[in-house]
């Protein structure tokens, strides 16, 4: 029984974590706590956590895409491998426990944090890509896979994945970033729904404050570009390692 509190209380925190989400990802780390906190079963809070991440997803997907810094077709097979990655992920994340990944995950939180702090390649320009679109996506097939079966840190390892290999640049790469995670999202919240792991009301509640959340992070992302996104990349990544570290040594 979900108390009446929790519905205004997590309308508004998907609020932030929309903003968050549109710029920089890692909005996950504070939605999760937050559905456990007001006593959400597990599955149904990633279930309906993708609900709402979905909505804001598409709302700042919907704004890079009107500013042209979306490329569909030669990305296709990139999304068509995120889409496939996240079912798996979402199906195997329903069958097993996931502890050991809150140790593994910070390592590569904290690798992707080092590489946009030292990386000349952190900026708006773009770069000579070092592998093809059909070479990235079996790579985005497997982020897709970590983002249905796990999740946090998804945007950072898309992004800085998008600017180290396919050379686009950071603004580009985190328009590009909202694509795959928009497709990870239906995939996972599918799953999720036919898994009956899913609360409607709540979700539905929370997906309206990440559409305004999503709305103003990714105008902010736009007005701002790597000035804004490298740092907050950054501070992301750190703030996830740290929650994923105090998680597993705390239980």
């Amino acid at each position: 029984m979900i108390e009446p509190w929790v519905y205004p209380a997590l309308t508004a925190t998907a609020v932030l974590t929309g903003f968050i989400d549109a710029i920089a990802g890692g909005g996950g780390l504070i939605m999760m706590p937050a559905l456990l906190f007001a006593g959400v079963p597990p599955l149904h809070a990633l279930g309906t956590n993708k609900l709402q991440s979905m909505f804001g997803t598409g709302t700042a997907l919907r704004n890079y895409w009107r500013s042209g810094l979306v490329e569909w077709r030669p990305n296709r097979w990139s999304v068509l491998l995120v889409f496939v990655g996240a079912t798996g992920g979402a199906i195997v994340v329903q069958l097993i426990q996931t502890r050991l990944l809150n140790l593994i995950i910070p390592v590569l939180l904290v690798a992707a944090a080092i590489y946009i702090l030292l990386s000349p390649r952190m900026t708006d320009d773009d770069a000579h890509h070092r592998v093809t679109s059909a070479g990235y996506a079996p790579l985005g097939g497997a982020i897709g896979f970590y983002d249905g079966f796990f999740g946090p840190g998804t945007g950072t390892f898309f992004t800085t994945s998008l600017v180290a290999l396919r050379g686009y640049g950071l603004t580009k790469a985190t328009a590009l970033t909202k694509l795959f995670n928009f497709t990870s999202n239906i995939a996972s919240v599918l799953l999720f729904a036919l898994g009956g792991h899913m609360l409607w009301l709540l979700g539905g509640c929370m997906a309206a404050g990440a559409i305004l959340g999503g709305y103003l992070g990714s105008h902010t992302a736009l007005k701002f570009g790597a000035k804004l996104i490298r740092p907050l990349l950054v501070v992301i990544s750190l703030g996830m390692t740290a929650r994923l570290l105090f998680g597993y040594f705390a239980t």
